[in-house]
């Protein structure tokens, strides 16, 4: 799409230009991971992060009664950093290697080009789409996937609902447009009653339909979803739009396609979603709980036993931003969700 004066585009549609669009699109031309990017992820962060996650996906594994053949597919694998560590621990577990088949789902070619570099030698497939992936038990990982995918905004005045548009009045100084809608019927088209008891609300079309496909392959050929992202449990929505730019905070209208845009999962509503989609949460709790109830404090202390004091202040120091409350150990939460009948609570209870 190409953006002229006067150009109205609702908040999902300028999410999806900012992040998306194939010449300028901010995740289409940029690496933004790391310390030289615009903000840092937990696999970034320490390579114990992606150990935790794959010793829970080899328990999980276990729990499916060990399949002899399931896919492993990570949802937007960023530089390709967790997926590299997740594949070096397991180098330790032969058996369960020789059972595992590795996809990726990566919608930005430059990312993709940034994985396969970090990733060669590696027996991957990309995916274009989640259709590719063959009926056997699945085991998805999205780290930090959904708070990226375009959302639309609605507020609620004096009992009348409007949705949040942006509009370019001059190219580079787009602004905030509230045009009237018709709630109830935006309700029939996604299936619930959304607006109940909201004033403001958030809602990504694009979860939802990741979500449908990913919960019918769930039910048909079993598995789950392991989502760690960005966000709360409030029963009331909020505006939680934001944008980051080198490790800062940035307004959302500036910058166009220069900086990230994301926004924080209401836990509660994908709940619901799941629910709708006859699938189940078997486990929800926080970033901090879920790595210490996998070990990650006890394998730091393994891995620094014999080293130098300096490297095992670093050790811990890069745990802490994992865990501490007041970093991301509060502000990620973990989800899992399953088929009805799965019991599974590794990582979610001591």
């Amino acid at each position: 799409m190409k953006i002229k004066k006067n150009t109205v585009l609702t908040i999902d549609q300028y999410i999806n230009e900012a992040l998306y669009n194939n010449k300028f699109g901010y995740y289409m031309k940029n690496n933004p991971f790391g310390k030289n990017g615009d903000y840092i992820t937990s696999p970034n962060i320490s390579i114990l992060f992606s150990e935790m996650i794959a010793i829970w996906i080899i328990s999980f594994w276990e729990n499916l009664k060990y399949p002899k053949k399931f896919n492993l597919i990570e949802l937007g694998a960023g530089n390709g950093e967790m997926m590299k560590q997740i594949l070096n621990t397991f180098e330790n577990f032969p058996l369960f290697q020789n059972c595992c088949k590795i996809h990726i789902l990566e919608k930005s070619t430059y990312l993709k080009n940034i994985q396969k570099q970090n990733l060669k030698n590696k027996n991957i497939k990309w995916l274009k789409n989640l259709n590719e992936i063959s009926n056997r038990p699945n085991i998805f990982i999205a780290n930090e996937f959904f708070d990226a995918l375009p959302i639309k905004q609605f507020i609620k005045k004096e009992q009348k609902w409007y949705e949040r548009n942006i509009k370019f009045s001059k190219i580079n100084k787009p602004e905030f447009l509230n045009i009237l809608t018709n709630i109830k019927k935006f309700e029939k088209k996604i299936g619930f009653n959304i607006s109940y008891k909201q004033k403001f609300i958030e809602y990504s079309p694009l979860t939802m339909e990741y979500l449908k496909i990913i919960s019918k392959k769930i039910r048909i050929s079993g598995g789950g979803i392991l989502i760690i992202d960005y966000g709360n449990f409030d029963k009331t929505m909020k505006n939680t739009l934001q944008s980051i730019s080198k490790h800062k905070y940035n307004n959302v209208l500036n910058n166009f396609g220069q900086s990230d845009i994301t926004y924080s999962i209401n836990f509660k509503l994908i709940e619901k979603i799941v629910k709708k989609l006859s699938l189940k949460v078997s486990g929800i709790t926080n970033q901090k709980n879920f790595l210490i109830n996998l070990g990650i404090l006890k394998r730091a202390e393994i891995i620094s036993k014999n080293l130098s004091f300096s490297k095992k202040t670093n050790i811990y120091f890069r745990v802490k931003r994992l865990v501490d409350k007041n970093l991301m150990g509060e502000l990620f939460k973990v989800m899992l969700i399953t088929k009805q009948n799965t019991n599974f609570q590794t990582g979610f209870k001591n």
